[in-house]
């Protein structure tokens, strides 16, 4: 028999972890389906989400799960991978739990390509809408697929009659992963086959960064906060910095990093989605609608990349051999399925200008790579130091500029730094440091990125999710940047693993009298 506690949690009755928080809104009657099911992303993020989920109460008890791939499991051991990915979940196994989240658990095999598995799939989803809900039972379906593949499925579940019109009461969805596109040709060819099967309503684009905490507090900072807003601009803030590092290099992805590089892995999405978060004008309303508004705006506002800027204001970079946690690792070239000639870059460092009334004149300083020192996401907004030093006449060196930074991983949080007296006889003033920790602060470890976007997605609310012209608007800044590459004849800059990136980076921030700060 099911303790009562448990019986509580499964039927998405109260939870006491959740009392005295704000409206949390959870999901109706659904099937996930999950096309791709037996690769790494659904066991290690999609399947651990959903199980933390149910565990929170915030998933219907009918909500099914059914996956898809050409790995040909039964129902039973599609339950057993379930039970073997809820080990990488966050919140602790009970078995009360799992056995909600699996008992409507299925798995159909077969080639994307054919027509017959979607036949199957509808018989699943026809007998899934019998059960309890059946008339206002959704239909989440998940890509987690290679990109080639999107396309296929599309236009498969649109054939088989298996998407619903917007409105319905038996809604239908679709999260799509990144990359979507290789460049702004191809996102607008994959976004033309969508909508012939999908509305952009239905269309949930995912960018995992959107989930976190610090990425989501970015606006609750900005506009929650009375001292925070007025500062906000460029009368007050000399220069942004974003910095996504990581440590690791391309692995076992060479085959599908080489030719992408870090400019479209990266910058096109997180990068991009920060800067916007950092820069946008408050929303009339927090909606979807209006969030999404504000950001593209700023995207419209990104000064274009010229052949000239892109010589002026991009540093591309490679890395080499070198040291990282104190093992020796290879260069890039030297890495499995990456061509021993490429020239795909793994660093980029840009400096970016966002000309609307905000934020003309302040510079906004990007940097992404592999192979660096540590794995740390981090914007570091630089304040302006006061225009007059009144203790100049003491001899005292002024302090270092006030800086807010926003850590989005691996440690979420926020500190702030600022000048204060040493104690003792002497008039000294060293940097010292406010910190924030989500973990510390609350006493509870903050939910996992996919958590939040599934649940999302199942509510209906595509708030963290990115637009249709969005996505161009992107596409277009990096296929700037790329295009100047060409027309120049760039070449990446190399740098050793284990350090910052290579000195043309350094440079391209000193050039203004400003550097990297320390992560």
């Amino acid at each position: 028999m099911m303790p009562e506690r448990e019986t509580a949690r499964a039927e998405g009755a109260s939870n006491p972890l959740r009392e005295g928080m704000g409206e949390i809104r959870e999901a109706g009657p659904a099937t996930v389906v999950i096309f791709g099911a037996s690769g790494d992303l659904a066991n290690r993020k999609l399947l651990p989400a959903l199980y933390d989920l149910a565990w929170e109460g915030l998933l219907h008890p009918d909500t099914a799960i059914l996956g898809s791939s050409r790995s040909g499991f039964s129902d039973e051991e599609f339950r057993k991978r379930i039970r073997d990915s809820v080990e990488k979940a966050r919140r602790p196994f009970e078995a009360a739990v799992f056995e909600q989240l699996t008992r409507h658990a299925g798995y159909e095999a077969g080639d994307f390509g054919d027509p017959d598995l979607y036949e199957r799939l509808g018989r699943r989803l026809r007998h899934a809408a019998g059960r309890r809900g059946g008339d206002a039972r959704g239909t989440l379906f998940y890509f987690s697929t290679p990109p080639k593949v999107y396309q296929t499925l599309a236009a498969n579940l649109g054939k088989a009659n298996l998407v619903r019109s917007p409105g319905d009461a038996a809604w239908t969805r679709v999260i799509v992963e990144k990359p979507f596109g290789h460049d702004l040709g191809t996102a607008r060819s994959l976004n033309r086959s969508l909508h012939e099967v999908f509305a952009e309503e239905q269309v949930f684009r995912i960018d995992h960064y959107l989930g976190k905490e610090t990425v989501q507090n970015i606006l609750v900072f900005r506009l929650g906060n009375g001292f925070s807003e007025p500062l906000w601009n460029s009368r007050y803030v000399d220069h942004v910095q974003i910095t996504a590092a990581e440590s690791l290099g391309v692995g076992t992805r060479g085959g599908f990093y080489d030719g992408v590089g870090v400019v479209r892995d990266m910058l096109q999405n997180h990068m991009m989605q920060l800067l916007t978060l950092v820069c946008m004008e408050p929303p009339s309303r927090f909606d979807a609608k209006s969030v999404r508004d504000e950001k593209v705006k700023v995207l419209e506002a990104v000064t274009p990349f010229t052949v000239e800027r892109v010589a002026r204001d991009v540093v591309r970079a490679q890395y080499g051999a070198g040291m990282v946690d104190g093992r020796p690792v290879p260069g890039y070239r030297e890495e499995d399925k990456v061509d021993p000639s490429s020239t795909t870059e793994t660093y980029l460092a840009a400096r970016f200008e966002v000309e609307n009334w905000r934020w003309s004149g302040t510079p906004f300083y990007l940097r992404a790579g592999k192979r660096l020192p540590k794995r740390a996401t981090e914007i570091s907004i630089v304040f302006k130091q006061p225009p007059v030093s009144i203790f100049r006449e003491e001899g005292v060196s002024p302090p270092r500029s006030n800086v807010l930074s926003l850590r989005v991983q691996p440690e979420e949080g926020i500190s702030l730094s600022f000048g204060s007296k040493t104690p003792g006889q002497r008039l000294r003033i060293d940097d010292v440091r406010m910190d924030f920790l989500y973990a510390t602060s609350f006493g509870e470890e903050a939910p996992q990125a996919y958590e939040r976007l599934l649940l999302e997605a199942m509510v209906g609310d595509s708030t963290l999710f990115a637009r249709e012209d969005e996505v161009d608007l992107a596409w277009g800044i990096v296929d700037g940047i790329v295009a100047g590459w060409e027309e120049n004849g760039s070449r990446p800059q190399s740098y050793e693993s284990g350090t910052w990136g290579p000195g043309e980076a350094n440079a391209l921030i000193e050039r203004g009298g400003r550097f990297w700060e320390r992560l």
